[in-house]
């Protein structure tokens, strides 16, 4: 039985290029998704914490506005929030979309929601918050 002992190992130039390419695609997404994450949970941070802080409808968004400011929260404020009375217990809940740019005109779109509500249901947007 003869050993090749010529033959090469290792990988070719044409599949190191393939592999960069692939990690340079998923950094770029990385790059530009961790962001809006993180934004998204100071988010649902400052709805736990309007919350917490109880008071009247306008005094939860003055609270969320607060922390908003703190937290670099630009995508929405107080006047974006939902305020719904279940069982007597106000609940704080949003809804966005957030559009990002990949690559000339590629857009990543990304649906994000939250609630203080422990069901985990969403609700939508009134016309009339509750007193």
């Amino acid at each position: 039985m003869q050993v090749f002992r010529n033959k090469q190992r290792g990988v070719s130039l044409s599949g190191l290029i393939f592999v960069i390419a692939i990690i340079g695609v998923i950094a770029v997404f990385g790059m530009r998704t961790v962001p809006s994450y993180i934004e998204y949970k100071a988010i649902k941070n400052s709805i736990a914490v309007a919350k917490a802080s109880g008071g009247s409808v306008q005094e939860m968004r003055t609270s969320f506005d607060k922390n908003a400011d703190v937290a670099y929260i630009t995508t929405i404020a107080g006047r974006d929030l939902n305020f719904t009375r279940d069982s007597g217990q106000v609940e704080i809940s949003f809804a966005y979309e957030k559009r990002l740019p990949i690559a000339g005109n590629v857009s990543l779109v990304i649906d994000y929601s939250g609630t203080t509500d422990p069901s985990g249901v969403v609700a939508e947007l009134s016309a009339t918050p509750p007193k």
